[in-house]
């Protein structure tokens, strides 16, 4: 599902480059989050691009990283009637690697399309994969 999503996001990542989906619960989110972005207390996915700037990664680096938290996923999932844990999970994903494909959602407009964009994306993995069972509660 990964690489479909990725190429269903239009993010340009070689090969042979890594893309790291990293999981971690609230506590831990929470800490990831103060320290790197500065915001207090957990979130559903930060997402690290070292696809920007002067020096690319090369092959075998890291290229995009996510770091998902789970705990958020199954909440979210159980109080949302359209949803479920690896639904979120799923939207998460993609969330991430349209924030790498140059999406944003600071300002209105800007979060505007990037839902569209998550709608489109899921829409199509889900006629291919089940959520719920490529991320298993």
């Amino acid at each position: 599902m990964l690489d479909r999503a990725v190429g269903l996001c239009g993010l340009d990542i070689g090969e042979d480059q890594e893309f790291n989906l990293i999981f971690a619960g609230d506590r831990a989110m929470a800490r990831i989050n103060r320290d790197f972005v500065g915001h207090e207390g957990t979130t559903d996915v930060i997402t690290f691009n070292y696809l920007e700037g002067d020096e690319l990664p090369g092959a075998d680096e890291t290229a995009v990283e996510l770091v998902i938290c789970p705990d958020v996923a199954c909440r979210e999932g159980a109080s949302r009637r359209d949803s479920s844990y690896g639904r979120e999970l799923a939207l998460y994903v993609v969330h991430g690697i349209l924030h790498c494909s140059g999406y944003d959602d600071l300002e209105p407009e800007a979060r505007s399309k990037m839902r569209r964009a998550e709608r489109r994306v899921m829409k199509a993995l889900g006629a291919e994969f089940d959520f719920d069972e490529v991320f298993p509660s």
